[in-house]
This record gives C-alpha cells, structure tokens and sequence, in this order.
C-alpha cells in the first residue's frame, strides 16, 4: 500500500510540474519595453500608416501593395480634397487609387518634416513652401498639381463700406495674417502694383489669424487681410459688421500680368514618383474629382468638410467654397502657372523661393 501512495505521489508532482512548465513565465517589470520616446519641438503630422489588407485607423477599404499616404492643410487645400477623403473612409470603390492613408495638418511646418522624414508620400503644402522645400531637399519632393489659387480676402469691420479697391487702402493700418510666406509676399506685390508703399502709404501689422479676427469682431481694428476660411468665419460671426471688402485673386486677375494667384500646390516625394507613378497618376484623377464634385455639390460637400474637421462648421463650408478658388491644375498648365507665380514672388523678395527660380526639375507629370 505504502509503495503504491508512493508512486501515486510521484505521479501528482510529476503532472505539477508538467503544469506548471505550460504556464507562461510573469514579465519581469525590468524587461518591459520602454515608453516611445518624447518627440521633439519640431510639429510633425501622426504618420499614416502602411497599408493592410485590413481596415485599420478609420481608413477602410486598404489594399495590399503600395499604398499612398497623404496630408492636406485644414483650410482650403483640405477643402478641395474633402471628397477623396470621405471615399477613403466610406467609399473607396470610387477611387482610382487604392491603398490610400490621410492626415490633416494645421500648419506647413508639419507637412514638411513629415515629407522629409519619409512619413508621408503626397501632401498639400503652401506654394513658395513647395519651391523652399525642393531646394533644401536637394530636389527630393516635386510639384505634381495644383488645387487651389488665391484664398486671401480683404475684410472690413465696424459695418463700413470705405474700402473697394486696394487704392482704398491710402491712409489704413491692415493686420495681415502669413508674415514671412505667402501672403506677405502677394499683398506688398498688390501694394507695390497699386502705388502703394508698405510703411508710407498704408501700414501693415502681422499678427496671428485667431487674434486678427478677435480683434476685428470687438472693433479694435477695422481693416485685415486673411485666408479662407477664417475670413469666411469672420464674416459669419460678425452678424453684418464684417464685409469681405477685397478678393485679393480677381485684384491680382485685374493687373492682367498673365500670371495667376497660386498659394497651394501639391507635392510628392521624388523617390514615391519615381517609383511608383502610376499610384501618382491614380492620386490625381482621385484629387481632380474631388475638386469637381466640390465645386457642383456644394451642400454635400460641406457637410463633408465639417465632418473632417477641415471648418468649424457647415454653414462656415458652404460659404467658403466658392472663396477657395478651387481649380485643378497639372501637367504643362501647372508649369505655366506656377512657374509665373513664382517669377512674381522673385521680383518682389527673391528670399520668398529660396534666392533663386527653380529648374524645371520641380515640376512632375506623365504624358
């Protein structure tokens, strides 16, 4: 009896032991993988993720293989490619291109770390960024389209009606959003091309868009120039005591100069076109659709834009839209464009593309 509960024992510690061998070890606290590390001061836009065959992060639809990862500005670029990013969410059947991943940026500055680092492969950026951002890259991203022209608006408060044209401004203090980019550069052209002297003839303030419409609602200031869709929101708030006084793109269509207004274009990166140009190719029907179906519903559209978060609101959306001066632009009509723009923005600060035009290596597109 004893050596048969021997042998029972033996047998009970052996199939503990056995058990106890199945059961996975506890993590050692020690072993743990660290915390991502802490990004730095620099803004960059959350990279888009490779594509799946499984829909993951809100873009439905992936593909497997070469995917597209894109970026717009929340604004006007954002505002045109609304359609093409409402199919990647809810209808990716109606793209041309598959594999599509987005981001939408608030500023320039994250659009272009993250196209440096690698994150993302097409994005929207502001147009002397794109001619900037070709020279410091060594001719690593390219010009592929252009989506939008001039969004800036002359806006006047306090419920006046004084100003009509830019010679109206003789005399005003303009608070001006975009010091150093775009918009500094077209309003001291449009100054200079009306007989206007910044600092003689009419003073100019820089300050932040968000304080700039603050101040123009209170009454504080009277006279500013900013970008679709804060002047579009300006204008609504304002309950009729802001007016959009001046379109800055149909005063620069009236010099006749044979040049036009272009404040966004968008970019890829060369080595992303270089090798898969047909993904390209697909991107711009995808973008050109987008455009159009915003420009002719502009009701559904809204509705979009304010769901992406690219406007406060609808009613913001359907109002900006025909403010944005959406166009689609490519191939040689986007050289021709572009190239003029370009040659505007040089003669009034060369500092404004880098010191120098760009060579036709910026430009992109397929026959």
């Amino acid at each position: 009896m004893r050596h048969m509960k021997f042998q029972a024992l033996l047998l009970a510690l052996s199939l503990l032991f056995a058990l106890a061998a199945c059961k996975p070890a506890a993590a050692d606290p020690s072993e743990a993988p660290s915390e991502p590390a802490v990004p730095s001061a620099e803004p960059t836009v959350e990279p888009a993720q490779e594509p799946s065959a499984e829909p993951s992060g809100g873009i439905t639809g992936v593909e497997p293989g070469p995917g597209m990862r894109i970026a717009v500005l929340s604004g006007p670029t954002g505002v045109g490619a609304a359609k093409l990013l409402d199919n990647i969410d809810n209808n990716p059947a109606a793209l041309h291109g598959s594999g599509y991943s987005y981001a939408i940026a608030n500023d320039n500055s994250e659009l272009v770390a993250s196209l440096t680092k690698g994150e993302v492969d097409i994005a929207t950026v502001a147009s002397n960024m794109a001619v900037n951002l070709y020279g410091k890259t060594d001719g690593g991203v390219q010009i592929i389209a252009v989506g939008t022209l001039g969004v800036l608006h002359i806006l006047e408060g306090g419920g006046k009606t004084e100003i009509n044209s830019l010679a109206d401004l003789a005399g005003k203090t303009v608070y001006a959003a975009g010091q150093g980019a775009n918009p500094e550069y077209v309003l001291r052209y449009l100054l200079q091309e009306n007989g206007l002297e910044i600092g003689k003839d009419v003073e100019v303030v820089f300050a932040d868009a968000s304080e700039i419409s603050a101040k123009l609602l209170s009454g504080e200031i009277e006279c500013a120039m900013l970008p679709v869709p804060a002047a579009t929101a300006a204008i609504i708030k304002g309950g009729g005591s802001v007016r959009q006084a001046i379109d800055l793109t149909e005063a620069w269509d009236s010099l006749k100069n044979g040049s036009q207004l272009i404040m966004t274009a968008v970019v890829a990166r060369t080595e992303f076109v270089q090798t898969y140009p047909d993904l390209v190719d697909a991107f711009l029907a995808d973008y050109e659709a987008s455009i159009d179906f915003v420009n002719n519903n502009q009701d559904a559209a809204a509705e979009m834009i304010a769901r992406l978060g690219i406007t406060p609101s609808a009613a913001i959306a359907k109002q900006a839209i025909p403010q944005c001066h959406l166009a689609f632009l490519s191939g040689s009509d986007m050289v021709a464009a572009i190239s003029d723009y370009y040659s505007v923005l040089w003669s009034v600060d060369p500092a404004s593309v880098g010191g120098s035009l760009p060579d036709d290596g910026i430009y992109w597109w397929t026959e």
